[in-house]
Parts: structure tokens; C-alpha cells; sequence
């Protein structure tokens, strides 16, 4: 298990990309896990020894085949996580180093728009392409 200092620095990080996407909340399910939610839909949780899993990691909803593809790329980094696996969640662990955040990022920007209403979606994206 990650010292409760260095979990709360890599939720604190997940909640910096989590919290950019529009309409998102962050709900604590207790001190040591949250979830992240758009239009009350959860797309993904911060875990931190998940049922004593010993795992710091992020789980969240998944494209159409991207789970397999995960866990045959890196079985070490990516889980199927607790209950969520069924519904084509993928987990990330966060406590191996070095973490690929702008890998995080995309997943989590894909559950964020999988979950997002279709219009607070495209106009996200959107804005995305403008510079």
C-alpha cells in the first residue's frame, strides 16, 4: 500500500484531470476513495487499497475492446477491476512508477465522454480543437 501521502498527491492529481472536464463533480465515498461523475453518471473512481487489493489505481469505464487491449499491453499496470470488469471498466495503477499521465488522461477523457450528454460532449471537443 502507497503511504496516505503519496495516495492523496496521485488522487489529487486524478482530480486535476477529472475536474476540467465540464460538469464534472467528485464524490467521496470515504476518505480514501472517490468517484467522478458527469450529469450523475460515475466514469471512473480513485481507489486506495480497494478491499485490501493493495492497489493505489484508477478505475474507469472503457471503448469497446480498449480493455483487452490494456491488459494484454501491460498486465502489471492494467487490472480488470472489482465488479466494474463485467461492464468493460479498466483499471490503472498508479502506485508503479513512472506513471503515463497523458496515457490516464486519455482514458479518463474517453469515460469522461462516453458518460458526458451528447451536447456537453461535442461542445467540449469542440473547444478542444480551438487554439
Amino acid at each position: 500500500m502507497v503511504h496516505d501521502m503519496d495516495a492523496e498527491a496521485l488522487r489529487a492529481q486524478v482530480r486535476l484531470i477529472c475536474l476540467a472536464f465540464p460538469g464534472t463533480a467528485e464524490v467521496v465515498n470515504n476518505p480514501v476513495h472517490s468517484g467522478f461523475t458527469v450529469n450523475g453518471k460515475t466514469f471512473c473512481y480513485f481507489l486506495n487499497d480497494h478491499h485490501g487489493d493493495g492497489i493505489v489505481g484508477v478505475t474507469c469505464k472503457a471503448m469497446p475492446g480498449v480493455q483487452a487491449a490494456l491488459i494484454d499491453m501491460d498486465r502489471e499496470r492494467f487490472y480488470l477491476p472489482a465488479y466494474m470488469h463485467r461492464h468493460g471498466w479498466i483499471g490503472m495503477r498508479l502506485d508503479l512508477e513512472p506513471v503515463d499521465w497523458a496515457h490516464l488522461e486519455q482514458l479518463l477523457t474517453e469515460a469522461y465522454l462516453a458518460s458526458a450528454p451528447r451536447k456537453m460532449a461535442r461542445e467540449w471537443e469542440a473547444s478542444r480543437l480551438v487554439t
